[in-house]
């Protein structure tokens, strides 16, 4: 029991760290990968690119 006593104290965050992001990648995956949050082809309508441009006048 001491062994995994002093396990867990040595490597404590590490643990609880690496589990908790571990879950929440499997959540975001999970979120992603659902059907009621994607749109069909139907109803996806690009959006237009930003297009940004500074005049000549105002470099100078």
């Amino acid at each position: 029991m001491s062994r995994l006593r002093s396990f867990w104290h040595s490597y404590k965050v590490l643990i609880v760290m690496g589990s908790g992001l571990g879950l929440v990648h499997w959540g975001w995956y999970s979120i992603k990968s659902s059907p009621l949050l994607k749109k069909s082809r139907e109803e996806y309508i690009p959006e237009p690119g930003i297009v940004s441009y500074l005049q000549m006048s105002s470099i100078t």
